[in-house]
């Protein structure tokens, strides 16, 4: 059975994630975070962790 709010927060978490991994590769910039290390490594993560969940959330738990 899918969880539709474990899909929306991954997709959600996906979306931030990209966000934050351009703006610390300095692709997107005019913010505190464009071109800092620290957000070109938090943001992989955050959409590798929203991927997972999305993924939990269509397909559900197996009894």
């Amino acid at each position: 059975m899918a969880k539709p709010l474990w899909v929306v927060v991954g997709v959600v978490l996906v979306a931030a994630g990209v966000v934050w991994t351009l703006q610390g590769f300095d692709v997107l910039e005019g913010s505190s975070m464009s071109g800092t290390t620290t957000w070109s490594i938090i943001g992989p993560i955050t959409v590798l962790v929203g991927l997972a969940l999305a993924v939990v959330g269509v397909r559900g738990r197996r009894p």
